[in-house]
């Protein structure tokens, strides 16, 4: 993956920045108001970059209200744990 001058990755359209930053919630444990919460467009190399300012991303909010985000850290909880006793 491509990084930009300011040493974040690049995501070419809103979409796929939202779809990573609903990842990256699920694969990784954030401190409560720690981590990414929207997206934004760069202005230096024209791609999109996750960012912990502002509010918090209306994909990335229904991902939790709907517990998405929940069920899917179990997943890769589950798939981590099999994939260790190989």
């Amino acid at each position: 993956m491509d990084r930009c001058s300011s040493g974040k990755r690049m995501y070419p359209t809103q979409e796929i920045a939202e779809d990573a930053l609903v990842e990256t919630r699920t694969r990784f444990d954030f401190n409560e108001g720690d981590g990414p919460v929207s997206v934004y467009l760069c202005d230096e190399c024209g791609c999109y970059h996750l960012t912990s300012n502002g509010p918090m991303n209306a994909k990335l909010a229904s991902a939790f209200t709907d517990g998405l985000i929940k069920r899917q850290k179990e997943a890769n909880h589950w798939s981590d744990k099999f994939r260790r006793k190989r």
